[in-house]
Order: structure tokens, then sequence, then C-alpha cells
């Protein structure tokens, strides 16, 4: 299925917060086809924010995440190493269907691996959600580039997160149980293992074995100790689409929090 059971059936109580997060894998494939699956199933979902990861704009391709928000009435943040302007942009954004109070965006050491993070504060219900997003480095090899990047974008919410609540989402590129992981893990809740403690016996993936991936959960999204707690979490578009497409090489994660 595209969308599990347990987020399509049950009502979304008012003061929840829905946060979501999915590397789109940028034009490979069918991205038209591909997008009509990935907005079929966002309008179910309706997160309160959603974390992109992947994005790119080039001639003869609008930026992605610019084509999600305008289908979907939402704004959007987009962060790239790539300047304004350029024939080619890549990188990461955020998506909210609530106003955008702030952004902020900056490169993660090292800088030749073109990696960033972007921030939006958005002003839900009458409260502020300082929302983060990254993609790390990729290769196996790379953990300690993946350690750099992570003191990069902790430092970075330090710099930028208010008063409100905090959410956290992204392609980190390595389960949660690994080492270079391990500053965020100690500051932050790892909402979808709060939930499925199965998930940290590696039984949970978000790389899609059908795009001839290994399994490995390496997609996350986390949050304060203090602040709001995960009370549902899931894996959506895990599943082709009747017609057969599949809407990306990674599955999605969304948490519910109140």
């Amino acid at each position: 299925m595209l969308l599990s059971g347990s987020a399509r059936a049950q009502p979304v109580p008012a003061a929840d917060f829905t946060a979501a997060t999915l590397n789109i894998w940028h034009d490979q494939g069918d991205w038209p086809a591909r997008r009509a699956v990935i907005l079929d199933t966002l309008r179910v979902l309706a997160p309160d924010v959603l974390f992109l990861q992947e994005v790119l704009e080039k001639e003869g391709l609008p930026n992605q995440a610019r084509q999600l928000a305008d289908s979907l009435g939402w704004s959007f943040v987009f962060a790239s190493v790539d300047p304004p302007g350029a024939a080619k942009r890549y990188g990461n954004a955020i998506l909210t269907r609530h106003r955008l109070v702030a952004t902020h965006e900056i490169m993660l050491p090292p800088l030749d691996d073109y990696r960033v993070a972007a921030h939006a504060r958005i002003e839900a219900g009458g409260r502020a959600v300082d929302a983060y997003v990254t993609h790390l480095h990729h290769t196996a090899e790379g953990a300690h580039i993946r350690a750099e990047q992570v003191r990069g974008l902790i430092a970075f919410v330090d710099s930028t997160h208010g008063e409100g609540e905090l959410v956290i989402g992204g392609d980190f590129n390595a389960g949660a149980d690994k080492a270079e992981l391990a500053p965020l893990l100690a500051r932050y809740r790892d909402c979808y293992a709060q939930l499925h403690p199965e998930a940290a016996g590696g039984a949970v993936t978000t790389l899609n074995p059908g795009m001839g991936h290994a399994p490995s959960r390496i997609d996350h999204l986390f949050v304060e100790p203090g602040g709001p707690r995960p009370v549902a979490a899931g894996i959506f578009l895990d599943a082709p689409s009747p017609s057969g497409v599949w809407a990306s090489d990674h599955f999605g994660v969304w948490a519910r929090l109140r």
C-alpha cells in the first residue's frame, strides 16, 4: 500500500502535528508519473511539514519542490549549494501548509562534499515549530564525513532554534545505531524507533529493495525529549502504485506528534 492503514484510518486530533520525510530520487525514472503518486499520498497523509531530499531543478525541469508545493497549495523553502540562476540546482526542501515565519540555510562541512541544511520556522495553530532538513554524505566509508556534518547540523540548530517546538528530518545515509549519529541520539528522540522497537534490529528499511537497495533504515525524524511526543509513526510509499509506479528509491517516514 502507498500509505499505511494506521495513517489512513485514525482521525488526527487538531492539536497533533504530523511531520514526514522523503528522498524523491531527483528526476530518475518517470518523474511526472512518480510525482502523481507522491501527490496522491500526500493529500491523504496531509503532513504539517514535509522534508524532501534530492530535489532538482534544471532546464526543462522546474524545481521539483515547487511543483509539489504548487499542486498542494503549500509554501516551500529550497536550499542548495548551487546559486540561484545556476543552470542546475540540487538540494533539500521543506514544504508546509502553514505560515512560514523565517528561513535559514547553511552549507555543512566539509564544504567540498556539497551538503546543505535548511531551517523553516512555521506558525502552526498558534505555536512556533522550527523544522530542519538535511541530507548527509552517502558512501559507506564516509562515516567520518557524516560525523562532521552532524556536528555542523547541531551547531546550526543551536544557532537558529527559538522558543518553540523542534523537528529534524532527512536522509542521514546511516542507521540510527551508527556512531556518527550518536550526538543526535544523545539530544533528540528517533520518532520511528520510539514507537517501533523492532526497528533497532534492522527489520525496517527506508531504502527500496524493489530498486535494488540493500534494506536499511537511513531516513529519520527527530524531536526534542521535552517537546511533543511521538504517538504514531509509519513508513509510506513503500509499495508501487496500482499501475506499478514506485514513488522513489526510498520510502518515506511520517510521525504524528502530540
